[in-house]
């Protein structure tokens, strides 16, 4: 019997049973840590750029337990008897994003610049999930059950097909990101056919090891031999988001402005600067800065903290803090100059993607880096003339490239051997790295832009000879 139930743009219905463990979630979805997520969009700065992606964190993580509650009919369908697991896996499912900082992981980029631990959302997750109001919750369906729920978010322990539910190449969370980015955005690519990979998931023994000795085997999801084309479009869906969404470059811009905005804040607060940032010595953003170990300083940041503090920075005395939130504010950005894009047309014309030229456009891109990072260095004064964007992924890591069989698609054959799929799609094994490398700059600084077509210009002429 249904007790609760959330009308949900992507599932439709979201409901919660009566059940000792689904109401025991909807309990932990009513603490503060987990009602702080609904202020934390699930894709930062990128409603910039798509006006429909102001979807949340909070909506995500509601769509992920629902998944995963999917997913683990299936481990029942196998009649595998692991009920205690499949509960954690479902806990952990709900709560695997509660330590998210305001815009997600633009907000992680901070943390790794300055040492901040609590703004790693996995750290912060692991603390909540272990030690709070949330933690509670989750032990009234046992003692422990809390630290079993945070053991399966680390990967600690013996691999199983629950972990598979929480973080697999195929799990819950990607499943659901993948659909809801997608209809959030309006984007019209990247479409998996969820149902059909669904009904041909089963559950499978796939052999691990170090090289070529064989230490055991661990259960997981495979796709049936019929699901080969859906498991090819699900690969290139992922695939396809990165450079249209999430590396969009509009919303990498502003990823760049908001690091070195609040990097600045921080250091003038940890330097007794706090009157200069233009903020009030009670804001939470200069108590996390003082105070970055407190989870209580942390639980009080969200997107619109950092939203409703861009007024009072845009009266700053500090010059970067006042130009890049007044930046941030009303959307004027750096510009941006796609110079991989400009390395690679002058030096792979014909864009076959080939080794060696891909090997002279990453020479050529990262002697282009060393000179404007020295020139952006030594020609800066009050705030970074430069802004860098250098990232890369990788569509699919098959054998030999991926940490373990749960990081890879297994897919079972017409004669029952299970196979990766790299190995059987000639499309996922022909796929190659994604690389960016850009370079974000004031539209007005006519001298920092000559210099960036300067240098270009002598790198390429100096690649190519």
């Amino acid at each position: 019997m249904t007790s609760q139930r959330v009308r949900d743009p992507l599932h439709d219905l979201v409901p919660f049973s009566n059940s000792e463990l689904e109401k025991t979630l909807w309990d932990v979805i009513q603490t503060r840590p987990f009602q702080r997520l609904r202020r934390v969009k699930q894709l930062g700065f990128s409603d910039l750029v798509y006006p429909g992606a102001s979807h949340s964190r909070f909506a995500h993580s509601l769509g992920v337990f629902h998944t995963a509650r999917q997913l683990k009919e299936i481990i029942e369908s196998s009649k595998m008897e692991q009920n205690s697991k499949q509960q954690r896996a479902l806990a952990a499912a709900l709560v695997h994003d509660l330590g998210h900082g305001p815009f997600s992981h633009a907000f992680e980029k901070v943390g790794k610049r300055l040492g901040l631990k609590l703004s790693d959302h996995e750290n912060m997750s692991d603390l909540l999930v272990r030690d709070s109001e949330v933690s509670e919750k989750l032990n009234e369906l046992g003692s422990g059950f809390a630290d079993d729920v945070a053991n399966i978010l680390k990967k600690d322990g013996v691999k199983t097909v629950h972990h598979a539910v929480v973080s697999s190449q195929f799990d819950a969370d990607r499943l659901d990101y993948m659909r809801r980015d997608r209809l959030m955005t309006g984007t019209q690519h990247s479409a998996i056919d969820f149902p059909w990979l669904l009904a041909n998931l089963e559950i499978g023994s796939v052999p691990f090891g170090v090289d070529d000795t064989k230490l055991g085997e661990v259960e997981t999801f495979v796709l049936g031999p019929k699901a080969i084309y859906a498991a090819e479009q699900f690969v290139l869906g992922l695939f396809q988001l990165y450079p249209t969404v999430y590396f969009h470059k509009t919303t990498r811009g502003a990823e760049k402005i908001f690091t070195e905005l609040l990097v600045r804040v921080v250091e003038l607060v940890k330097d007794n600067s706090v009157k200069s940032t233009g903020l009030p010595k009670n804001h939470p953003l200069v108590e996390f800065a003082r105070y970055p170990e407190r989870i209580s300083a942390a639980l009080n940041l969200d997107d619109s903290v950092i939203w409703g503090a861009l007024s009072l920075l845009s009266g700053s005395t500090d010059a970067l803090v006042s130009e890049f939130s007044r930046r941030l504010r009303d959307r004027q950005l750096y510009k941006c100059c796609d110079i991989r894009n400009e390395v690679a047309h002058a030096l792979d014309s014909s864009d076959n993607g080939g080794n060696e030229a891909v090997e002279k456009i990453d020479k050529c891109c990262a002697s282009i880096n060393e000179k404007l990072t020295e020139w952006s260095a030594t020609n800066s004064q009050f705030r970074p003339r430069l802004l860098f964007d250098d990232e890369k992924r990788s569509p699919y890591k098959p054998v030999g490239q991926s940490k373990g069989p749960l990081d890879r698609i297994n897919i079972r054959t017409a004669g029952g051997s299970l196979v990766d799929l790299a190995e059987r799609s000639n499309v996922v094994a022909a796929l190659k790295t994604f690389k960016l490398y850009r370079v974000y700059v004031d539209k007005d600084d006519a001298e920092a832009r000559d210099v960036i077509v300067k240098t270009m210009k002598e790198e390429i002429e100096n690649v190519a000879r």
